[in-house]
Order: structure tokens, then sequence, then C-alpha cells
């Protein structure tokens, strides 16, 4: 869907994929082809019992960007991380209505590796008026109208640093990125209650031709 919104508006879309999909029939092979940057994550409990593998995998992303500052590319962040569901939102306990709680590592990483490079911040809200379909849906084509909202910022020199290393830094990022997301969940309340607005508005007319006949 954001390939469809975006094809011939920015640079082909390209995002860090978790080294283990490139196994996945047709598509990792596509994604190879294509040149996606494949990731190795390490998780504390590995480091632990292999503590010279550290970093390892932010070295990785840093030579994926470096491949990325000699043409024309658009990096995709998805910085809640993971899939919503009601679990993991209660696990959480996030703060957020409709979202998880955002990750600002990922995309940190990036603007800090690369910032002198990129043009612009692409900030994409998308809202589903059915509910969240599942892939067999999306396939099946029952998805049959779905909201995006797409607002541009300008990369500005307060949201480029250090984030590892500088931790006053690392906290004025979180504190942004947070922001953005208590802005981006508002604006899918405005959306939900449009939503339900549209829905009360044709209940009354399949009411009263009901009871007409």
């Amino acid at each position: 869907m954001l390939q469809t919104i975006f094809q011939g508006k920015i640079p082909f879309l390209k995002f860090f994929l978790k080294k283990e999909l490139i196994w996945v029939p047709f598509l990792g092979i596509a994604w190879w082809a294509l040149d996606f940057p494949f990731m190795k994550r390490y998780s504390r409990e590995f480091l632990k019992k292999y503590p010279h593998l550290k970093g390892k995998d932010i070295e990785i992303t840093r030579k994926a960007c470096q491949k990325f500052k000699t043409k024309p590319v658009s990096v995709m962040n998805f910085v809640e991380g993971t899939r919503l569901t009601k679990a993991k939102h209660e696990k959480q306990n996030s703060q957020f209505h409709h979202l998880l709680k955002p990750k600002a590592g990922g995309i940190a990483f990036v603007l800090g590796s690369m910032g002198e490079y990129l043009n612009s911040l692409v900030d994409v809200t998308i809202f589903y008026p059915c509910g969240v379909k599942n892939f067999f849906e999306f396939l099946c084509g029952q998805v049959t109208h779905i909201d995006v909202r797409v607002e541009i910022a300008s990369i500005t020199e307060d949201l480029l640093g250090d984030y590892f290393n500088d931790p006053v830094y690392r906290e004025h990022f979180q504190n942004w990125v947070n922001r953005v997301w208590e802005k981006k969940d508002k604006d899918l309340d405005q959306l939900l209650l449009h939503q339900r607005n549209e829905t009360a508005d044709i209940i009354p007319d399949e009411m009263a031709s009901e009871s007409g006949r």
C-alpha cells in the first residue's frame, strides 16, 4: 500500500529486515535482489553469553546506511517495532489509545548516520475504518477502504546526534518521538470519531427503509 501511494513521488522505499526473512518464499529473494538490508538481531541474553558480538548489529546497520548515501532511497522505519495487538498494548501499559510505545533507537540511528543526506521526514498514519484485516483477507481483496494521512517534516539539527552515547540527545530525541506519537494518537481518535459519525448517519435511513416495508 505504501509503495502504491508513494510511487513516482519519493525514491523507492527500502526498510531493514530481520536476517531470517531472507528465507521467506519468493519475497526473500526479491528483497535480496532489491538490495534491502538484512539485520542480525541479538537478544540481551545472547550477548551475555557472547559479549564479543555486542554492537555487531549496529555495525551492519551502519554499513547499510553508507550504501544508501550513493543512490536515491527512502528509508522506512516502523517505529512501534512490532504488530499491535490488544495483549501487547496491555502488557506495555501504553499511554497511547491506539498505538504501542515508540522505539526511538532505529530512526535516531538512521538520522545520525545519514541525516545530512536526507531531505525530509515523511510521517504516515494508517487507519482501517472497517477494522484491521488479516493477510489472507488482504489477498482476497476484502480490504476496500483505508485512510492514510501523510505529513512532511523538516529534519532539523536538533534531531541529529549520537543516540547510543549521548544521554542528553537521547532524552531529547525520545521526547520528540513521544510528541509525534501523541499527535498521531489524536489523529487516530479523530478518524475513529469521523467513521462512527458516518455510520450513525447511515443507520437511521436503513431503519426507516425497514419500517416502511
